[in-house]
């Protein structure tokens, strides 16, 4: 009985043992939720996910086209119990509900180990964090309000570089005379809604929209500024041509590319499709930041950890935070994807020319504005896209009307 017991010992322990050396080599995995499946967005994710495996882990991608629809199924799989590892979503207001329920992990403690506070800009902090206590990795910096245009297009037409409204439309007006489509616009409501906020600043000046954005200033949106803006917003229909409609914005990005058109105003992601097809800023084409007065009007690319309740879930969440935040890997990605590092320790003097012009506005606090994103929630944001989309698809709704409608939603967010 003793040998038996001995042998029985002796064997279980083995396969105990090889049992627990089989689990460690196993590898980290991680299925990660997010948005991005253009070409040169995928080049980017492909630098995390070559990072994650060159870490010991598995990278299960779950790519969903729509950002909107990626949120949604994110928030409705972390409420109902079957999180994601990680989920992408923009910094500020979008995630706050998830953090009042307790559903995002607390990251303070990497963020002090990694001294996230030492080398991330102060209002990307801020929009990162709940109550004092870090939810979410940002992965980038970026402006939606980027003017992107054809250089042999330009040349051809003897145009030069516009850095107002007023020598926008002059452009415009002579490309299209010359059978050019002057402004390619992806009509998807997202691009729409983005297109409308970068005009908003342009035209209608950065007190008016902190006053509608930041204030819920539903009087501002009544005054001369924001007709002003919806004006020109209504002009750009001009130069767009027929087949905008359901356009996405990469599909719009290769008409630049292709020279079918001359102009797209779009954000710093655009470079991603132009990095892809071996084009180079400066040469190929051109960028002028922020129309009107050259704000960079912020916005931030961010993971959240959803609570899993799985101890080894935890350590694998521990190692993207960490390394979707180094110093190589924040170079990589935002090199792919066009966006600018988040961290303001890396050196950026190997990025583009677009990217420099990017960076030395950034210096500048006054140039800087909050995304509305980091300002508004996401019901008094969707409920503008809707009055937005539906003033750029109409073709009798006047610039007051539309005020009337984009302040009746302003006033019903007001605190």
């Amino acid at each position: 009985m003793k040998r038996f017991l001995a042998a029985f010992l002796g064997a279980s322990t083995l396969a105990l043992a090889l049992t627990s050396t089989s689990y460690a080599q196993q590898p980290m995995k991680a299925e990660v939720l997010h948005w991005w499946t253009s070409g040169g967005q995928a080049a980017g994710v492909k630098v995390f996910a070559e990072a994650f495996k060159a870490a010991g882990g598995q990278w299960v991608d779950n790519a969903i086209a729509n950002p909107d629809q990626a949120r949604s199924i994110g928030i409705n799989r972390v409420v109902a119990g079957d999180p994601p590892t990680m989920m992408q979503m923009n910094a500020g207001r979008q995630f706050e509900e998830l953090v009042d329920q307790g559903l995002l992990r607390n990251l303070d403690a990497i963020a002090e180990v990694e001294d996230w506070k030492a080398v991330l800009p102060p209002d990307v902090l801020k929009a990162v964090s709940r109550n004092g206590h870090i939810y979410a990795v940002p992965v980038s910096i970026q402006t939606p309000n980027w003017l992107w245009y054809n250089k042999a297009i330009y040349a051809k037409n003897d145009l030069k570089e516009p850095t107002t409204w007023e020598q926008f439309f002059a452009n415009a007006d002579k490309l299209k005379s010359s059978g050019v489509i002057a402004l390619a616009v992806g009509a998807q409501p997202p691009w729409i809604n983005q297109l409308f906020n970068g005009v908003l600043v342009g035209r209608g000046g950065k007190d008016l929209y902190l006053k509608i954005m930041r204030d819920k200033d539903a009087s501002a949106v009544k005054s001369p500024e924001f007709l002003a803006a919806a004006s020109t917003f209504s002009k750009l229909r001009d130069y767009v041509d027929p087949g905008s409609p359901n356009r996405s914005f990469n599909e719009a990005a290769a008409m630049i590319i292709k020279g079918t058109a001359g102009m797209h105003i779009m954000g710093d992601w655009e470079k991603g499709e132009f990095n892809l097809a071996g084009l180079t800023a400066g040469k190929e084409y051109g960028c002028v930041l922020g129309m009107g007065d050259q704000t960079f009007l912020s916005d931030s690319n961010v993971f959240v950890m959803p609570v899993t309740n799985k101890p080894e879930l935890d350590k694998t969440q521990d190692v993207l935070a960490k390394l979707l935040l180094s110093k190589d890997v924040q170079l990589a990605f935002n090199a792919k994807k066009g966006s600018l590092p988040v961290r303001t320790d890396v050196d950026v003097n190997g990025l583009d020319a677009c990217a420099q012009i990017g960076m030395s506005v950034l210096k500048d606090p006054k140039k800087q504005l909050p995304g509305p994103d980091w300002l508004a929630t996401p019901d008094m944001l969707n409920s503008l896209q809707d009055v937005n989309v539906e003033f750029w698809a109409s073709k009798t709704m006047t610039p007051e009307q539309f005020a009337e409608k984009y302040a009746a939603v302003v006033a019903n967010f007001k605190k």
